[in-house]
């Protein structure tokens, strides 16, 4: 008799707890069709980002819609943790992949260390009227150039067209 109890209480509390789940999925939101790409505004961050660096700061200007920015930060040289006043702006291309614009009054080889795994020089690709050298790394790749005080990399996954082209729209 007991035994019947215990399988009977083992049904009713899985009906319990199926019901709870079933609740809790009706009311969570599950749309297999919406872009997973969150879209940030970086124009106004650009704007206090160059107000408050010591070099002049870049940030894309003309770009076609199909770019979409995803992240965007500023940081202060004494907050930084030793990597200068750090400036990044991430992008999804219309490709679909990564490229990023990484700049800081940091050495060349520091920041190119900080940002791409294993860079080694490939080359060179000119944009936005001046010649960038090109560096593949790991898993991904590089457009390098001093600016005044500061590195400049243009950075990411993806290919080196759209990485010059992210680098000509720079200003």
């Amino acid at each position: 008799m007991r035994g019947r109890q215990t399988v009977r209480d083992m049904v009713l509390s899985m009906l319990a707890v199926g019901f709870v789940v079933w609740i809790g999925y009706l009311f969570l939101p599950h749309d297999a069709n919406s872009d997973p790409v969150h879209v940030v505004e970086y124009k106004v961050a650009a704007a206090s980002a160059k107000r408050a660096a010591p070099y002049p700061l870049l940030a894309p200007d003309g770009l076609s819609d199909k770019w979409r920015a995803t992240s965007v930060s500023y940081t202060p040289a004494d907050l930084s943790g030793g990597k200068g006043n750090a400036w990044h702006l991430g992008f999804v291309t219309p490709s679909g992949q990564y490229a990023a614009v990484e700049q800081a009054d940091v050495p060349r080889d520091k920041l190119l260390a900080d940002k791409v795994a294993g860079a080694q020089p490939d080359g060179t690709s000119d944009a936005a009227g001046r010649t960038w050298d090109r560096e593949q790394g790991d898993k991904a790749r590089a457009l390098a150039a001093r600016n005044g005080s500061a590195t400049t990399l243009v950075t990411g996954t993806a290919s080196y067209e759209e990485l010059a082209e992210l680098a000509q729209a720079l200003k």
